[in-house]
Order: C-alpha cells, then sequence, then structure tokens
C-alpha cells in the first residue's frame, strides 16, 4: 500500500499541514511506511512566482488565503477547473465583489494559472506511485482539493481517493461524497485512528464497515460509519514535519517568510463545553476538551523546535488550558529559548497569566474579545464584560503581547441603545491594540445560532459566496457547506456606520498614540504621560495620598462603592459610614475629572483605568 497525503492551498505557507504531520505519525505508528506528502500550498507559491515574472508573490498567497475565506475567494481561483468551465462563477463573483465591495484583483490574477497547476499537481502526485491518495480539507481547501482529485480520477481511475479534514466533519462529509463521486472515500471526524484502519480494510485485514466514521460504497450504494469516539490526549501522535522543512529549505520562497512550527497541546474548548458560544462553530462536532500534560507538551515543543532550527510555533489549540499557566509555561520559561508562541485565551486574562504568557515567551495571543459591549458580550455567552476586554488590551499593550481580535455585530438582541457609551468611549482607546474590523456574523454550521433556530436565525440558506464556488443546485450545497446566510438581526449597516467609522480612526490612530503611567503606582506622585492621537498632549499627575491609592485599586476595574470600600478598610466602625459617604462624593467627582480627560473607562457603573505600565514598540 503506497499512499499520498496531500494539502493543497490555502493553508498558511508558512507552516507545515499538521492534520499531514498527524497523519504520517500515526501511519508509522501502526506499523506501516510513513506515507509520502505533496505540499500543494509551497508548490501553488512557488508556481505562482515562477510562472507570473515574480509579479504574483508569496505576499499575493497570504492576502487571499487570511482575507479571502468569507468571500469564497480562494476557493474561486480553482473553481473554473473543477467544473470545468473557465468562465464558471466570473461573472457572478463580479457582481457579489460590486455588492459587496471586494477586492479580487489579487484572485482573478492567480486563477488564470490554476488549471495548469492542477495539472502539475495532480502529475507530481502520481508519480509518487500511490495507491491512495488522502486529502485534508479545510476551509479553503475544499475546491482546490476537488479539483486535482478529479484530474487524477481521470488520470489514474485505479488510484482511491480519500478525503479527511474539519470540511468532512459531519454532514458536511456525507455531502461531499454524494456529490463528488470520484471520491471513494471521506473519513468524518478524527482521522489518527480511523485513517490506518481505512488503510488496513483496502489491504483486506478489516471490513470497511469498521472503519470509524468512514464514508464508502458498497456495489454503488453509499455508506456511512458512525463517527468514532474523540482521540483521549495520551493518544495524539506527535506530529512529523521532516519532509516539509526539507523541501522548504530548497524552496523559491524561502527568501520571502520565515518558516513556523505548528502544533496542538489540546483539543475542543473547555469554555464550549460549559457556555458554547452562541455564534461560534469551530470545534464542530468535537468540542470536548482534551489538553496533553505540560509535561509532554514541553517535550514535544523542545524536540520539534531543535530538529527543525525554528523558534517560532503557532499554537492551534481553541483555548489554552488553564493548568498551564501554572505548570507548562513556567518550564517554558526556564528553558530560556527566547520563543515566539502564539496561543488562543480566553479574553479575561489576569495580570499574573499575562506575566506567565510574556515569561515563556509567547508573542502573539488571539483572546476572542470580539466587543466591548456588555450585553452584546452576554448574548454571545462569552463570560466576560466589556471591562474585562479593555483590561486585557490594556493590560497586554504594557506587557508588549500582540494581540488580533474581530469586533462581531449582528446578533439576536442586540440594540443600538447598548453601543452609545461605549461608542462615546472609543477615541480614549486609541493607545490599545484596535481590531481588525467590524463585521457581521455569518451562521456557522455546528454553532448554537445554527443547531437552534429558535435562538433567533429561523431562516437559513447556503451563503451566497458558494454561488461562485460549487457549480451544484442549493439543495445539493445545503449540507456541504459550513457558512449560512439569514435575515439580518440586531444592528442594521446603517446603524454600525460609526461603529465602524471609530474603528478606523481607532486603527489610524494606534500607531502614534500612547498614554503610559511614568511612575510606578506607589510612588508619591502618579505621572501619567498622553500622547493620544485626537487628545491634549500633556501630563497628568496625581498627587493626593487617597487618590493615588484609588487609581492602583481601580487597576482590575470597580464599581464606585468598591472602590469606596476598599479605602475605607481601615476604619473603625463608629466612623466608617460618615467616611464612605464622603469618600463616594470625592471620588464620584475625581472619576468625573478622570472621565472628561479619557484616563478611565466606564461600563455600567464599573471604572477602569486606561494607562500602560509601559509603552511597547509599535511595528506597523
Amino acid at each position: 500500500m503506497s499512499v499520498c497525503l496531500v494539502a493543497m492551498p490555502w493553508q498558511a505557507i508558512e507552516s507545515p499541514s499538521l492534520p499531514i504531520g498527524l497523519l504520517k505519525a500515526a501511519t508509522r505508528a501502526a506499523g506501516r511506511p510513513e506515507p509520502a506528502a505533496y505540499h500543494g500550498s509551497l508548490r501553488w507559491a512557488e508556481f505562482l512566482m515562477e510562472h507570473s515574472d515574480g509579479e504574483l508573490t508569496p505576499a499575493d498567497y497570504t492576502e487571499v488565503a487570511e482575507v479571502g475565506l468569507f468571500d469564497g475567494l480562494g476557493d474561486w481561483v480553482f473553481a473554473g477547473v473543477l467544473h470545468d468551465d473557465p468562465e464558471f462563477g466570473v461573472d457572478t463573483l463580479r457582481r457579489y465583489a460590486a455588492e459587496y465591495g471586494t477586492g479580487i484583483a489579487t484572485p482573478t490574477a492567480m486563477r488564470r494559472y490554476a488549471d495548469a497547476f492542477v495539472r502539475l499537481a495532480a502529475d507530481e502526485i502520481l508519480a509518487t506511485g500511490p495507491t491512495l491518495v488522502g486529502f485534508t480539507t479545510t476551509f479553503m481547501q475544499n475546491v482546490p482539493s476537488l479539483a486535482v482529485a478529479r484530474r487524477i480520477r481521470q488520470l489514474a481511475p485505479d488510484v482511491r481517493i480519500a478525503f479527511g479534514g474539519g470540511n468532512c466533519d459531519g454532514a458536511m462529509g456525507i455531502a461531499l461524497h454524494r456529490n463528488y463521486p470520484f471520491v471513494d472515500f471521506v473519513v468524518r471526524g478524527e482521522g489518527e485512528v480511523a485513517f490506518p484502519r481505512l488503510l488496513d480494510a483496502l489491504d483486506g485485514r478489516t471490513d470497511f464497515a469498521s472503519v470509524p466514521g468512514l464514508s464508502w460504497r458498497h456495489d454503488g450504494e453509499a455508506r456511512h460509519n458512525p463517527q468514532g469516539s474523540l482521540l483521549a490526549p495520551a493518544h495524539i501522535p506527535t506530529p512529523l514535519f521532516d519532509d516539509w522543512f526539507a523541501q522548504f529549505a530548497e524552496s523559491t520562497i524561502d527568501g520571502y517568510i520565515e518558516p513556523k512550527l505548528v502544533l496542538e497541546s489540546a483539543r475542543g474548548c473547555w469554555w464550549g463545553e460549559k457556555h458554547h458560544c452562541t455564534f461560534c462553530g469551530l470545534n464542530g462536532t468535537a468540542m470536548t476538551f482534551r489538553a496533553k500534560s505540560p509535561a509532554r507538551v514541553v517535550d514535544e515543543l523542545t524536540d520539534l523546535i531543535g530538529r527543525h532550527q525554528t523558534l517560532d510555533v503557532i499554537m492551534v489549540d481553541n483555548i489554552i488550558d488553564n493548568r498551564y499557566y501554572s505548570d507548562f509555561l513556567p518550564r517554558i520559561a526556564a528553558l530560556d529559548l527566547d520563543l515566539r508562541l502564539h496561543y488562543e485565551v480566553k479574553s479575561n486574562l489576569r495580570p499574573a497569566e499575562i506575566t506567565a504568557l510574556r515569561s515563556a515567551g509567547v508573542a502573539h495571543v488571539q483572546p476572542g474579545i470580539e466587543s466591548l459591549v456588555s450585553p452584546v458580550l452576554k448574548l454571545m455567552d462569552k463570560g466576560v464584560s466589556g471591562i474585562h476586554n479593555v483590561r486585557t488590551l490594556r493590560d497586554c499593550e504594557s506587557a508588549s503581547l500582540t494581540v488580533s481580535w474581530n469586533w462581531l455585530y449582528g446578533f439576536p438582541g442586540e440594540r443600538l441603545a447598548d453601543y452609545e457609551a461605549v461608542l462615546r468611549q472609543l477615541p480614549r482607546l486609541a493607545h490599545l491594540q484596535p481590531p481588525a474590523g467590524a463585521s457581521r456574523i455569518l451562521l456557522e454550521r455546528f454553532s448554537p445560532y445554527f443547531e437552534n433556530p429558535a435562538l433567533g436565525f429561523p431562516q437559513r440558506r447556503p451563503a451566497r459566496l458558494y454561488q461562485h464556488v460549487y457549480d451544484l443546485p442549493e439543495a445539493a450545497v445545503q449540507d456541504m457547506v459550513y457558512l449560512f446566510d439569514t435575515d439580518p438581526a440586531g444592528l442594521s449597516d446603517q446603524d454600525a456606520e460609526p461603529l465602524n467609522e471609530l474603528l478606523k480612526r481607532w486603527a489610524d490612530s494606534y500607531p502614534a498614540s500612547a498614554l503610559e503611567l511614568v511612575t510606578g503606582l506607589t510612588a508619591d506622585e502618579i505621572v501619567i504621560e498622553d500622547r493620544r492621537v485626537g487628545w491634549p498632549q500633556r501630563e497628568h499627575r496625581i498627587t493626593d495620598p487617597l487618590l493615588r491609592r484609588a487609581y492602583a485599586e481601580l487597576q482590575p476595574g470597580r464599581t464606585v462603592s468598591a472602590l469606596v470600600g476598599r479605602l475605607t478598610d481601615d476604619a473603625t466602625p463608629r466612623t466608617a459610614d460618615r467616611r464612605a459617604s464622603w469618600l463616594t462624593g470625592r471620588i464620584t467627582e475625581w472619576l468625573a475629572e478622570l472621565d472628561a480627560a479619557g484616563l478611565v473607562f466606564e461600563e455600567n457603573g464599573r471604572w477602569i483605568t486606561l494607562a500602560t505600565a509601559v509603552e511597547p514598540i509599535k511595528v506597523a
């Protein structure tokens, strides 16, 4: 049995395919030879540079890969090849782009090369002599993979074709198997157990019916095995990336991209197990949280960075295990490796957790902030408030920790009135990291909004973007796709205009803005230097000992009554009430002064300071 595993565009080109690395390891652990691999993303980036005489660079590839998903641009590049029609979806995309203001110049320039690349990819895959070709597909990898699979079937009808990955989870895998008869097998769910068993079935060692999550055909009739149990963390293999790094070292894109490792320390989402965020479908059928032991992650990480000589590591966990703050991260910090790690975290980070992240070499976090409006965060079931999210932005800025986030709106029950106080205060956040933008939520398969129409989205249809991606009736697409259009809820597009304008100003102001606490909180005088765009350039000084203490107590965010309670903890019962009454008036008056200067953020009577402990270096 000779196997070739394939990862087509639009996987990130700076890192190897984690699914391929895992399946290689699982296949070897089952006592079989390590499969060959075809790194189609690397080859496509190389092909574009070569055949466009350098006009289409790895940066152009990354542009489509990172921003094209919600418009289907990466799939559209290969849609004409899949459907054997060079004009398929061209006019449809042009109309779509004109209506939504979507830039399509780069994918349009790439599309002319898609057919030749699909032919090349099929030839190079078949040159490995496979009896089975397995495609891993997530997000925009579907159409490129299907196009190459179709070509392989034309050239070598006896070669079996299998699909797996996120795009094959649940009903999507069954629909893909039904819609594309040249796909012999689809593995739905995790593949580390199912894939080696599929190889055993192909060798006649077991029956196809025993392969968990397998869609297959018997005498022309489709059969769909139940998905298997989720893999225990101890059984998740360590991925094998040697061939990718060897190929990258010889690649023409080597000078354009710094390679990064990709690794997982956990699967699923511990928050989603308890409170599934209403809009999120990312975990699919694998929500159950499973984390590797801290010791094992340390061993894997140190082994892989030593083997591949790279210190940039993307941890693909949907959320970090809370144990890691007190165990794994301190262990990594103690190794002093000068790492640059990426992690996804919950947005209510505490200062000690931020310190643990930064000390371990975490340079970039994705905290799922989504909004600064508490009633909207409650609709999302995020378990945080707007004040929590502002605190995280402030403290990450102080720690020079890069934050990526997007502002989401369009939730059932969302009210414009809930935004008013927050919108008024957004200009004072100019020195904190802004969102990439604001966007209306799409309905995602597997999300609570999708699974339960009563939550506010009773009408749903495959997202319009699929009209320029798949040449299939809507009924055939319905079960195969991840994104859906529905009647808009919450803010109207007109309602969202002030938000979008303020976020644009925020992004423009951020590089030149700073609001820095230039003295410590225990100094005899607290000095705050204000150099935010749009605010008077000045120093703010707090000399009153009471107010200095009050400023320090506001760091985590407090109500006036809670702050007064902290300031009267040394009063005797006899004097406490009188002192509290006086303090309430004094603190209220002082907060009004801070508010006028934009030095605090307030929501629902809770106040938090905004100055950062240091001014980080900002790179445009």
